[in-house]
């Protein structure tokens, strides 16, 4: 049977779930408008949909990091509120959208959404995502991932900070794949979470940011009564040091502000008896940079109740 505009229109305003799944319900039901609202029902989409619109700026960020250490991922899970994060059942939702983040082919979230779930493979993932909405009776929402794998001797580590509200994946390149590239890991790992470096190196800061932050940096310096009476060499000084601030290898190292992360991984490089490389990181802050939910909660209940 042909399926019309008018009939994907009528099911999505009956049950509110996304076009695009009214009308494969609709395709798989054969038109059947019934047994649409059933498949959609089934999926947990037609019970999601009135919360879809609801923010979901709290949650937890996870990390999977596969036996072998070849392989690691770093998910963003969000939820509506900071309680439903900490519920078993969301914990375990999420450890599981890690692991299948490190499984995946996907190169972005619309083709991650569309694989298949691995834990039950007849729904996908944004369906099997819909069937914990209905589950937690949240908002919730798959905001982002990270693949890593190894090619090259090292270690991949891990970080999560305040319970999932930080979490740092970070590799590692040495030939020596000793355990203390672990625990190096962990320390370089809670230093990213707590200072939040821009760039591995100076060599990795691109011409433009340079420029941008050295004009910013110029009239703050000039701004600064206490710069008043010094000459330009002496700001321009003060501004490189500024800029070695977003390096991570320049910063101080927090366990021990005597020496820099870099002289730091060189100690450990030492003991291993070979060089250690940071090859990458990447850090992910729960609900950074999103629009927060700030409502009154007589006002709230309010709405509840209408």
């Amino acid at each position: 049977m042909a399926i019309t505009a008018g009939m994907v229109k009528e099911l999505r305003e009956m049950t509110g779930a996304g076009m695009m799944d009214c009308k494969k319900a609709l395709t798989e039901a054969d038109g059947s408008m019934e047994k649409a609202v059933e498949l959609l029902r089934e999926k947990g989409l037609a019970a999601s949909a009135k919360k879809a619109g609801r923010i979901a700026s709290e949650g937890m960020v996870a990390v999977y990091l596969s036996d072998d250490n070849k392989i690691g991922a770093i998910v963003e899970v969000n939820s509506e509120t900071e309680l439903v994060a900490k519920k078993q059942v969301f914990i375990d939702y999420f450890a599981a959208v890690a692991k299948q983040a490190s499984e995946t082919t996907a190169a972005d979230m619309d083709a991650f959404f569309e694989e298949k779930w691995a834990l039950d493979p007849q729904f996908t993932v944004k369906e099997a995502l819909s069937q914990q909405v209905a589950v937690i009776g949240e908002n919730l929402n798959i905001r982002r991932f990270e693949k890593y794998e190894k090619t090259q001797a090292g270690k991949l580590v891990s970080y999560i900070h305040g319970g999932g509200r930080i979490g740092v994946l970070i590799e590692l390149a040495c030939e020596n794949e000793a355990e203390e590239l672990v625990e190096l890991g962990k320390n370089i790992a809670m230093q990213i979470a707590a200072l939040n470096p821009k760039f591995i190196t100076e060599n990795d800061v691109p011409a433009d940011f340079i420029a941008k932050e050295t004009e910013i940096l110029t009239v703050q310096a000039k701004n600064d009564p206490k710069n008043a009476k010094k000459p330009d060499n002496i700001i321009e000084k003060m501004i490189a040091g500024r800029l070695k601030e977003f390096c991570l290898v320049e910063q101080p190292y927090v366990k021990d502000t005597d020496m820099t992360v870099k002289q730091y991984i060189d100690s450990v490089a030492k003991v291993v008896g070979a060089p250690i490389e940071i090859t990458r990181y990447v850090r992910f802050e729960t609900g950074e940079g999103m629009e927060k939910k700030d409502e009154n909660f007589a006002e709230e209940v309010a709405k509840a109740m209408n």
